[in-house]
């Protein structure tokens, strides 16, 4: 055991390390995790002592901030609720951290395994350095500071906006302090909204991966340019339909001649697209390609939007909302080949 300022570490257990200093504490480590090197007891008794979990989280848009301007980084929040637990001659029990968090998820894996402890008594105090660090949900908010934390004998204190479940006269700060993360989060989407809107407009491509064809130029990541080789096969895929083939048809022929569909080829690239890749190519994937404009030059988005600032779900959009741009990148096909394309295709499925 050490001292690191006023307050006594101990070893977590066989096999732990203890934290040094405030520096070795503020280090960065896999997201979503709880430290599990110490156990810091503050004070010279630690019988009767307040046990205390730390609790800090670090958003996208925060680890994003300009230098001079990262005090909400998880090594400052640490400092700072170590020395306040100090203070309060505290025992910290474990110390849980979230990074690139956004504070409207509960599926945090470090605030998932909080509340699973605190449902199981391990500590009777939540220490954050402000609310907005544990939930930016309203609705949250109320369930766990005023519902489970009291059922469950658990204090919630944030430092800086001064929250303490513990104070009745405090509930009605913490309520406006809800309110107030909820009118950010909120007016935080709008604002994302109506750049994404705005770059749409000015046909940048702003999607996680450029189409089958296409790769992101070099020097704009919002600019497509042309793969060679599997910009070869979509005109190959286009031409070869047009010859008679069906959708199915043309999947075999890509499959016999050992051609990677689109979603191996990524993984392949050490990509991930969200999904387990299909090994062979589909008729839908063929289908989906000979539909897509983004081959005559023209650059189509906004087909999706999200149903609230507070789901990852989507929904469509109508087609009237869509936003296209034209001839904002090299053509694969001409658009005498799509519009024969289009053409057979609507014939086909009128037959």
């Amino acid at each position: 055991m050490r001292l690191w300022g006023n307050a006594l570490i101990t070893s977590a257990g066989k096999g732990a390390v203890a934290a040094g200093n405030a520096g070795d504490m503020g280090g960065r480590r896999k997201k979503g995790i709880r430290d599990r090197r110490c156990c810091i007891s503050i004070g010279k008794g630690g019988r009767n002592m307040e046990r205390a979990a730390i609790y800090c989280r670090l958003s996208v848009e925060d680890a994003q901030r300009q230098e001079g301007k990262d005090s909400e980084s998880i090594a400052n929040q640490k400092e700072l609720l170590l020395a306040y637990a100090a203070k309060k001659g505290w025992q910290v029990t474990d110390i849980y951290v979230d990074e690139d968090y956004s504070g409207l998820r509960e599926d945090r894996p470090g605030f998932q395994e909080l509340i699973a402890h605190g449902r199981e008594g391990r500590f009777s105090v939540i220490l954050c350095k402000t609310q907005s660090r544990f939930t930016r949900n309203l609705v949250t908010a109320e369930r766990y500071l005023y519902e489970l934390f009291p059922l469950w004998g658990i204090r919630f204190v944030s430092v800086v906006d001064g929250v303490d479940t513990a104070r009745r006269e405090n509930k009605r700060a913490s309520q406006i302090n809800s309110l107030i993360n909820e009118w950010y989060c909120e007016e935080l989407s709008d604002n994302i909204r109506a750049v994404l809107r705005r770059k749409r407009e000015m046909g940048q491509y702003l999607g996680n991966y450029a189409p089958y064809g296409y790769e992101k130029s070099p020097f704009d990541r919002h600019v497509l340019v042309p793969c060679t080789p599997k910009a070869k096969v979509v005109t190959a895929i286009f031409r070869l339909y047009l010859m008679g083939f069906s959708c199915a048809g043309v999947a075999e022929v890509l499959e016999v001649c050992g051609i990677l569909s689109p979603a191996v080829a990524l993984a392949q690239e050490g990509k991930d697209c969200g999904r387990k890749a299909k090994g062979i190519w589909t008729a839908s994937t063929i289908c989906k390609i000979l539909k897509n404009p983004v081959y005559l030059g023209n650059m189509v988005q906004g087909k999706t939007e999200k149903i609230s600032y507070k789901q990852k779900k989507s929904r469509p959009c109508p087609k009237e909302q869509w936003t296209v741009v034209k001839d904002t990148h090299v053509p694969l096909v001409s658009e005498e080949l799509f519009g024969a394309v289009q053409k057979k295709m609507t014939k086909n499925r009128k037959a």
